[in-house]
């Protein structure tokens, strides 16, 4: 991490390779939503993902980590970053939409900044404030506006915005305890963590084994899920954490519906309409001012 905050153009580049990851996973969550019920599919999605990454381990030689208290840390990251976001986003999308769902996992760099500044881990600079704030109105003009229903969502918004503080936890408790972890290990070893305690949690509350079993597009979704949105995820979501700090890396959050539209655009042909383009610009400008480059320029 550079001395000043900033985010070098290696970790630009995989922040936006991330938010792709990242934004696939609201697609992916909708489509196997309708096969699984949600704590049985953050079981599939944490146990298939480890299963992924297990066998390279003994590729690049990486060692288990010895005892109980080597454990400890990735289960702590395991249950903030995997188990607790994953299960109240799962959640809150059977009772709200996709792109809302998006717009409130956005505000996960406002709860990592106000996280690392309580713990006394990052300070809390008007810049990083005002960055994160410009993001938000940003990511809401992209999206079309909240459009809220609190009678009807407000569960749904509350898990999501739950999730949200979640991860922000697991940020500052990544930085804390395995700053000097490999990303593949520290990727590994959090979700075989998660694996277990979802199947203790799946198993209690939805016997997936009574399921019926959904069709080969809902086990698609849950294949993209793990595969990519997953275990590739959390390998470049940790490179990043480890060079770049924890709210840095959680700007990739506001990334997400912008590359959602960019893609939907360039791979589908959609039409990008000039609120999209407003919003973009908006979050560009945000994370100009989250970088302080530029600002530092102009003065």
């Amino acid at each position: 991490m550079t001395n000043d905050g900033r985010i070098d153009a290696r970790d630009w580049a995989l922040l936006g390779v991330l938010s792709v990851l990242w934004g696939g996973s609201f697609f992916f969550n909708g489509l196997a939503l309708r096969g699984f019920p949600p704590l049985t599919l953050v079981l599939l999605r944490v146990t298939l993902a480890a299963l992924i990454l297990l066998p390279w381990l003994r590729v690049y030689r990486v060692e288990f980590p010895a005892g109980i208290s080597g454990w400890m840390p990735f289960v702590a990251v395991a249950l903030f970053n995997n188990v607790l976001p994953f299960s109240l986003i799962v959640l809150g999308q059977t009772t709200i939409a996709s792109g809302l769902a998006s717009i409130l996992n956005a505000t996960t760099p406002l709860f990592t900044v106000i996280v690392m500044a309580v713990s006394g881990e990052e300070r809390l600079s008007p810049q990083r404030v005002a960055g994160v704030t410009i993001g938000l109105i940003g990511v809401t003009i992209l999206r079309g506006g909240l459009d809220l229903d609190l009678a009807g969502q407000g569960t749904g918004i509350a898990l999501c915005l739950a999730a949200a503080l979640s991860y922000g936890v697991a940020a500052l408790l990544a930085r804390r305890h395995l700053a000097k972890s490999p990303p593949l290990a520290t990727a590994t070893f959090q979700l075989t963590a998660s694996s277990v305690m979802m199947a203790v949690i799946a198993g209690i509350v939805d016997r997936p084994w009574r399921l019926a079993l959904p069709g080969p597009t809902t086990w698609l979704a849950v294949i993209g899920l793990a595969v990519l949105s997953t275990a590739l995820a959390y390998i470049v979501f940790f490179q990043i954490l480890r060079r770049s700090g924890a709210t840095n890396v959680m700007l990739v959050t506001l990334l997400v519906p912008l590359t959602a539209i960019l893609l939907g655009g360039v791979v589908l042909g959609e039409t990008i309409s000039a609120r999209e383009i407003l919003g973009a610009l908006v979050i560009g400008s945000a994370l100009l001012v989250m970088d302080g480059r530029v600002l530092r320029l102009a003065r």
